[in-house]
């Protein structure tokens, strides 16, 4: 097809449901890679649209929708802290840095990261500020979950005097473009724990859908009556974050300790 051809048949996709203050939106970011600076992106096949950088209203809707806890909504990437020899708090920085700059081509391929190591080495800061940081960026569909609290949910959808529903739940979950699943392996593993994780993170990996982990179980085990996170979340479900992130140890001092010691 030749320029001019492609030129015709480029066309303006209409938003959904566009409210009419998002036609005066902010300018166009010059460092967007949807659209380059341009303000209209393309979407394959089908033609070119506002680009989703020019919608700030929409990232606000966004970041109140991806349910990060207070305690944590201050993370970003750059304030998280490490000191000089702790090499692999900076190389989990680095990951995350990366994840955060290739999202479009990472994404792709729907590869998270598991951010694996004992208590206070900040797991969660990173994983909390990657999210963050693609929603503002990138305007992605974001959603955090303690991974107990969600296995919670999902049980007191079956009682009946609830007002929810399993699908209620669990579709969010699903359709995330990125979820970050908290302290995995921290329940009790039940039959019913490991099957329904297994279901949420199975669904997630056929779709492509890109997912962060944190966990204080590590792959080894540490001591003799130390679970692993093998024990704790099964063989299958194991073998599956193998494929679908890549594991970033983080070994260090736990920074609580050091708030304690200044009180």
């Amino acid at each position: 097809m030749s320029g001019d051809q492609a030129k015709q048949n480029l066309r303006i996709v209409p938003e959904a449901q566009q409210a009419p203050d998002e036609i005066t939106a902010p300018a166009p970011e010059k460092d967007c890679p949807f659209c380059f600076g341009s303000g209209m992106e393309v979407v394959s096949g089908k033609g070119a649209r506002r680009c989703r950088c020019r919608n700030e209203d929409r990232r606000s809707t966004l970041l109140a929708a991806a349910r990060i806890p207070l305690r944590y909504e201050h993370c970003v990437l750059s304030s998280y802290k490490a000191k000089g020899h702790e090499n692999s708090k900076w190389r989990a920085k680095r990951e995350a840095d990366m994840l955060y700059e290739d999202y479009p081509a990472i994404a792709a391929e729907g590869r998270g990261l598991l951010f694996m190591g004992p208590v206070g080495v900040g797991k969660t800061h990173l994983a909390v500020a990657i999210l963050r940081g693609l929603i503002e960026r990138y305007g992605i569909d974001g959603l955090f979950y303690q991974s107990g609290s969600l296995l919670k949910e999902i049980q007191d959808s079956y009682n009946p005097i609830s007002q929810t529903s399993e699908l209620k739940v669990l579709a969010p979950v699903f359709d995330a473009e990125v979820l970050v699943l908290d302290e995995l392996g921290a329940s009790k593993p039940t039959d019913w724990v490991r099957d329904t994780l297994l279901q949420i993170i199975n669904t997630r990996y056929n779709d492509k859908r890109l997912t962060i982990f944190t966990t204080n179980y590590m792959d080894d085990r540490v001591a003799e009556k130390k679970e692993t996170l093998e024990d704790r979340i099964g063989v299958r479900l194991r073998s599956r974050l193998y494929e679908m992130c890549k594991t970033v140890m983080i070994e260090g001092e736990d920074f609580r300790r050091s708030l304690d010691a200044r009180t």
